[in-house]
């Protein structure tokens, strides 16, 4: 040891341990301090989720349950009828606004008269009361072949026993039967909605395989022609309510689809929810 290099004294052994200890104990503290808030915050949150879901699951159930029973009181259909509903979003909002924003209500043949089929219908803006109208609502009916049949069998004279339904058109296997001969005719029918009615319109007849005109088939037959080359007028305003009206019809694959336009009003005006008539 000499002057020019003091020796530094040695830091008292017993002191550092117990820094040493009281820094090493201060910093769990600190974040066991931590811990109880972050753990009540996660809680909270999950309970919170929870409640929302659960009230989610309840009230879309009330309100599904709700929409299911209305449809099936209103359109006289059997309790045991599968109604499907979906009610696109969050309920609980749509509640404490007052309306249901996008709504589809689905079931399989269902029958209203002779007009039978899958029937779909959309909804925007469904008010939870009954006390306002909807923003929109459409419907579209699916028939398959038989049904298709059984709503041709309601029009007279129509043979509705030789339908198929051959995309884009409703066909009829028939025969015209001149003097001792019988020949075999099939006509293609376009379907279109004209005032609410379903239309069939001749686009295309066909003698024994070969496709003619319309006029060649009335100059070989006459009058007896007129019975297959003609327009066949279908009322269905007879099956429907007044505040629905068939809008279109189109034939995809093996199905008939018609269209329905339905008035917004029908929810708070009786008279649109009463059958229609044929003129």
């Amino acid at each position: 040891m000499n002057d020019q290099h003091p020796t530094q004294p040695l830091a008292d052994p017993s002191a550092r341990w117990v820094l040493s200890t009281d820094a090493a104990a201060s910093a769990p503290r600190r974040r066991g301090r931590r811990w109880p808030w972050l753990i009540a915050v996660i809680a909270v949150a999950v309970l919170a989720a929870g409640a929302w879901f659960a009230g989610e699951y309840i009230a879309r159930g009330i309100v599904e349950r709700t929409i299911r029973d209305q449809v099936a009181s209103r359109l006289d259909i059997p309790a045991d009828q599968h109604v499907d509903v979906d009610v696109r979003g969050a309920v609980i909002p749509q509640l404490i606004g007052g309306r249901l924003d996008d709504v589809t209500v689905s079931a399989a043949d269902v029958s209203l008269g002779a007009l039978t089929g899958d029937v779909e219908v959309h909804a925007a803006g469904v008010p939870i009361r009954g006390d306002a109208p909807l923003q929109s609502a459409s419907a579209t009916v699916r028939l398959d072949q038989d049904q298709v049949r059984a709503l041709l069998g309601t029009v007279d004279g129509f043979p509705a026993d030789a339908v198929t339904v051959e995309a884009p058109d409703i066909v009829i296997s028939t025969e015209l039967k001149a003097f001792s001969l019988s020949v075999p005719v099939g006509v293609s029918l376009t379907p279109s909605a004209s005032g609410g009615d379903l239309v069939l319109t001749p686009r295309a007849l066909r003698v024994s395989g070969a496709e003619v005109s319309a006029d060649v088939l009335i100059d070989q037959f006459g009058a007896l022609a007129r019975t297959v080359v003609r327009d066949w007028d279908v009322c269905v305003k007879q099956y429907l309510p007044v505040g629905l009206t068939l809008s279109g019809v189109r034939v995809d694959g093996a199905q008939v689809v018609a269209d329905i336009a339905i008035d917004p009003r029908i929810t708070v005006d009786a008279a649109l929810q009463q059958k229609g008539t044929c003129s």
